[in-house]
This record gives structure tokens, C-alpha cells and sequence, in this order.
């Protein structure tokens, strides 16, 4: 069978006035018809580029140095603007930075059929519609109706990928290039993307060459994958082969980063907690904490309906602690965030910050809690101002917090960007030139400046290429370490999570459903839902738990309109009668672990004989 695509010997260089570097030297592969070939490499690789390449939108300041980019026989790169339009039915492409992609001023869903019928004028309006809404309801954007009229600011980083996803398959092309599309997505909704990936493959015979900065991730959806090293291909292999024995060292370093899941056990942090230790010892304790907000009721002038983001949420972080708060999205995550870090005031219960109520802090208290807990972000992208320097950046918060004397801020931060391994040479420039791991070491440093004792991080490695997540996993290691912090990890990622975190809390529609430490929640998980996000996690290794036995169908209740009893009992595989009635509450499973489910050992024996 015919290749779609043949790449041969293609380079692109990086022109700069005076000097010229190259991006990609000498590349070639083929992709036939249905076959899905992965593309993985670090940051700076030459992926994005090559992806760029192959569906010819190489422009100033990068050029074609050489080479062929083949489309069933057609070089692209020698085709006029009007016949490579012509092709656009054909080749599509996804990235993976969705905030910008669509016009801010249209709908969604009518943006996605206006591409849709431009491309393929037969199908007439109505069909299109209907098309693309059983496309958003395919890659799980709830209530895909009603999101079909919503605007790009109404939907979340994660939706909009989606949205994207599905811009990108609506015209059943022969050609997909998905860059990284799954990076900003939680597992389940990963999973369910990369089989729909599988579908277009068997349905309609595309080809898809799928960019990504994770190998387990690719061993996913891939049959074949390319391992790309500074612009040049080192390794191509059959997937299974290419984990199993690498050929390349710059191979065998990329699986050798891989976090372990249910192999060896990984080398965790240990809280320094005594024996009996009382929750009145946690640094940070919630009690029966919830969330909620008046949005617009749709199709009304000025009502509103209740939306319950975070629903009695308790639990404790003791000092030195890793814990992680997981969850797919919408779960309640970012919404936690907030309140942990007294940007929003819950609406009920109270967040106390070693004893005190943080939501009655003010003026000068208040400044102090800012100093003590810190936040590190996700996006290393937008989160830095591009037009002030590293080194001013870093200076802002002492003199916010009152540093007056130059010469003690300048050492302080030269201090700090030696402690989070940045040149001290890179003081007075400006971000602009920095890789994602570089500027995310920027924004620890800007935590670290005012010497906290709890860095809360916001999906703060979801941004970075495995490499990258390695190092700063072993960054924030060596920080607690020599300065006794408090971690705090709002995730999607559950490796980074299994390796980095002592204790886990599990969140689903607003409430933590299951609350445990490291190895009890990977290895004997007390919820159905625990079991479902770890059944659906990329890894290289045997999967504990069948995608088959325990992932969901359908979609989560809208926090708008809860449903009585268990909210999960829609998409559990283990419901019974009284799930539909009453509600589960946190259940002991042991001295430390607490799982809210009515199958957990003395959480209703009346309740379980009614399963029988």
C-alpha cells in the first residue's frame, strides 16, 4: 500500500541576522493509510516544527532547506497557496496551546461547522451541525448541545482541546497531525481521545502522525514511533520494540525517566510526622469546605441556578507533607486552589492555615499568609511578564514584602536562582529566549524568594515534556529537602503524582471521594472511580487495573443539577439499588486511608445486602 505521507531529508533552519540554525537536519519517514506513527522527543526537539513542516506552514524566521514533504505523491512544499488550500479537507492539523486557536466572538460549535462547510460545501447546515455536536459528545464535552452555542472564554484549556480535536476531525481527513493534543487533558478523556484517533483510522482510512512529549502516552496510540534528538531522527521502531530494547542512548534515557507505577516501589517523600500525630498538628486543615456559585440560568433574562464547584470537602496536610489533589476536569481542582490560597473565600466551612481561619485575614496577616504559602503555576508561557526581566521579576516580591536595601535583594535572588539551577547570568534578560523548563524554574524561584513553607502548584508539570518533569521532580526533591517545604499538587498526571506524593486526595464532582497515602490508593484503591482514572493512566509497564473492567461511560451530573444518592453511580460499574438513594460518605479503611463508597467494609452492612 502507498504511503500518504513521505518526508525525505527535510531540514528547516532558524535565520537570524548574520547566522543560521538548523531545527531539523535530514529527516524521512513514511506513514501509510489507517497507520498511527508517533513523533516524541524533549522540548526544543524539532517536533512542533516538523509537524508545522508536514503540513507546509513553515514561515519567516524559519525556512525549507531541503527536502520533500509527499501528500499521496505531491510535494507540498512546491505547491502555490491555492492548491495547498484545496488539500485542506484533506490534512488536518491540531496543537496543543487551544486558548487562541478560535475567533473569541463566535460560538464554538458554529465556528467548527463554518470550517466544516467550507471545506465540504455539500453538506448542508443542519447535517453539519449535527455532526459536529456528536463529535463534542464523542471526545465528552458535557451537555454537547448546549456547548455548541457557548463562546471559546466559556470553555475551559481542556475543553477547548477537545473542541479543537474535533475541529480537526470533522472533515474525516486522510492526514491528521495532532501535536502534543493530549498533554492538557486528564487520563480518562485522554483515553477516550486517542480512541476516537483509533476510529478515524478504521472508519475513513487516516493517517495520523501523532506528536507527543510523552512515550507512554504514544505507546497509547501508536504503532510505530520516531525519536527525535536535537533535529535529528536517532531511532524508528515498532513501538514495543523500540521501549523494550532502545537502541539509541538518548532513547534508553527517555525510558529510563519513565515514573515506575506498580514495579518497584519509587522512592517517596516521608512526612516528618510522629507517631499519633492529631489533625490540630496539619499546617493546612479544611473542615467541610465547599464552593458555590450563582451562574445564569440559560434560556432565562435574569435567573440563576446554583453551581456546587466543591461540595464538604475535609482533610489535613501535615507539615513536610507531598500531597496531591487528582481528579479529571471539572472535578472541583482549580477550584480548591483557589480557596487553599485565599483567593476566593469559601461559601461554607473553613480553610485554616495552622489553627487560624485564613477567609478573616487581612491587612498585614494576610500579607504573611501570602509569604508563607506561595503558588506555582501552570502555564510557564503567559505567567512571565515577556517585557521585564528575570531578575526584576524575581526582585518584585521582597520589595512588595517590604526589602528596601538593593544590594541584600540582588544577593537574595542571585541566591535563589543559583538554589533552583538558573545561570546567574541570565539576571537582566528577558524570558523570551528561555525554554518551558527554564521559565517554569523562573516561576519556582519567584516562589521561593520570600521563603515559604507551603508551595501550592497548580498542575504546574502538565506544561513540560517528560525530561523536563524529571529534572524539576528532582528540583523540588532537593528543595524540600534543604528548606522543610510543604508540597501541595493540584494534578491530572497520575505518574507524577504515583512518584512525587506521600499522600493523595481523589476528587469527583466536587468531593473527595477517596483519601489515602501513595501505595495503598495504586495498589488497593477503595473507589470505583480511583480504579478508573488508574486503569486509564499511560505507562510502559502492565496495567494493574483492565480499562475494560473499570473506565466510565458518559459523562458526570452537572454541578447545577445533582443527582440524589451517589453522584458516580451513573457511570460506576459496581451500582446497586441504594447507591440511587443515599449518598456515600468518607469511610475508614484503615488508620489513614478513607474511601467514600457503599462497598467499602462498614460503610452499610443493610446497604451491601441489598446488592446481593
Amino acid at each position: 500500500m502507498d504511503p500518504v505521507l513521505s518526508v525525505r531529508d527535510l531540514s528547516v533552519a532558524l535565520t537570524l541576522p548574520g547566522r543560521e540554525r538548523k531545527i531539523l537536519d535530514g529527516i524521512g519517514f513514511d506513514v501509510a493509510p489507517r497507520e498511527i506513527v508517533g513523533v516524541v522527543g524533549a522540548s526544543g526537539a524539532g517536533k512542533t516544527v516538523l509537524s508545522r513542516a508536514v503540513v507546509n506552514w513553515i514561515a519567516a524566521p524559519l525556512a525549507i532547506r531541503s527536502g520533500t514533504v509527499s501528500f499521496r505523491g505531491q510535494n507540498l512544499l512546491a505547491l502555490p497557496p491555492r492548491a495547498m488550500r484545496g488539500l485542506r479537507r484533506d490534512i488536518a492539523y491540531v496543537g496543543a496551546d487551544p486558548m487562541g486557536a478560535l475567533d473569541p466572538t463566535l460560538p464554538v460549535g458554529r465556528q467548527i461547522v463554518e470550517k466544516l462547510r467550507a471545506v465540504m460545501p455539500e453538506v448542508g447546515r443542519r447535517e453539519a451541525q449535527a455532526r459536529v455536536i456528536a463529535l463534542l459528545d464523542a471526545v465528552r464535552i458535557p451537555s454537547a448541545t448546549a456547548r455548541f452555542h457557548d463562546y471559546p472564554s466559556q470553555f475551559s484549556g481542556g475543553m477547548m482541546q477537545r473542541a479543537l480535536i474535533v475541529d480537526a476531525m470533522v472533515s474525516n481527513p486522510a492526514l491528521l497531525v495532532a501535536d502534543n493534543v493530549t498533554q492538557p487533558l486528564d487520563v480518562t478523556v485522554a483515553a477516550q481521545v486517542i480512541r476516537l484517533m483509533r476510529e478515524l483510522t478504521e472508519r475513513f482510512e487516516t493517517a495520523i502522525l501523532f506528536v507527543s512529549s510523552s512515550l507512554p502516552v504514544a505507546r497509547e496510540a501508536a504503532s510505530r514511533t520516531l525519536v527525535i534528538d536535537a533535529g535529528r531522527l536517532v531511532e524508528e521502531q515498532p513501538t514495543e520494540a523500540l521501549i523494550a530494547t532502545p537502541r539509541h542512548a538518548y532513547t534508553r534515557d527517555l525510558v529510563a525517566q519513565i515514573p515506575v507505577i506498580w514495579g518497584e516501589r519509587p522512592s517517596l517523600p516521608a512526612a516528618p510526622r510522629a507517631a499519633g500525630a492529631r489533625p490540630a498538628e496539619a499546617i493546612i486543615s479544611l473542615r467541610d469546605v465547599s464552593q458555590t456559585y450563582r451562574v445564569k440560568r440559560r434560556g432565562s433574562f435574569a435567573g440563576t441556578s446554583a453551581l456546587r464547584a466543591v461540595r464538604n470537602v475535609t482533610f489535613d496536610i501535615a507539615k513536610g507533607d507531598s500531597f496531591a489533589v487528582v481528579g479529571e476536569s471539572g472535578c472541583g481542582k482549580s477550584t480548591l486552589m483557589r480557596l487553599l490560597s485565599r483567593l476566593e473565600r469559601p461559601s461554607g466551612g473553613s480553610v485554616l492555615c495552622e489553627g487560624r481561619d485564613i477567609a478573616g485575614l487581612s491587612g498585614a496577616e494576610l500579607l504573611g499568609f501570602r509569604r508563607k504559602l506561595q503558588l506555582v503555576l501552570q502555564d510557564p508561557f503567559n505567567s512571565l511578564p515577556p517585557r521585564t526581566g528575570i531578575g526584576a521579576m524575581l526582585e518584585a516580591p521582597l520589595r512588595t514584602h517590604g526589602w528596601r536595601d538593593a544590594k541584600k535583594i540582588r544577593e537574595r535572588v542571585r541566591a535563589v536562582m543559583d538554589d533552583v539551577g538558573l545561570p546567574v547570568a541570565l539576571y537582566d534578560d528577558l524570558p523570551l529566549g528561555l525554554s518551558a523548563g527554564q521559565r517554569q524554574r523562573v516561576n519556582v524561584a519567584r516562589a521561593m524568594v520570600l521563603e515559604p513553607e507551603i508551595l501550592l502548584m497548580d498542575e504546574t508539570l502538565s506544561a513540560l515534556d517528560q525530561t523536563e518533569q524529571f529534572k524539576l521532580l528532582a528540583l523540588f526533591e532537593k528543595l524540600q529537602r534543604a528548606h522543610g517545604l510543604t508540597y501541595i499538587y493540584i494534578s491530572h498526571d497520575l505518574a507524577m503524582v504515583r512518584k512525587a506524593c506521600n499522600r493523595i486526595a481523589v476528587m469527583y464532582l466536587g468531593e473527595v471521594v477517596e483519601l489515602a497515602d501513595n501505595e495503598r490508593l495504586f495498589f488497593d484503591p477503595g473507589h470505583p472511580y480511583t480504579r478508573a482514572l488508574l486503569s486509564a493512566m499511560p505507562a510502559l509497564e502492565a496495567r494493574r487495573y483492565r480499562p475494560e473492567d473499570c473506565l466510565m461511560e458518559g459523562e458526570p451530573p452537572s454541578p447545577i443539577d445533582l443527582p440524589q444518592g451517589c453522584a458516580f453511580r451513573s457511570r460506576c460499574p459496581q451500582a446497586f439499588d441504594a447507591c440511587a438513594v443515599h449518598p456515600p460518605f468518607l469511610t475508614a479503611r484503615g488508620a489513614r486511608d478513607f474511601a467514600a463508597c457503599h462497598r467499602v467494609p462498614g460503610a452499610g452492612a443493610a446497604l451491601l445486602a441489598g446488592a446481593a
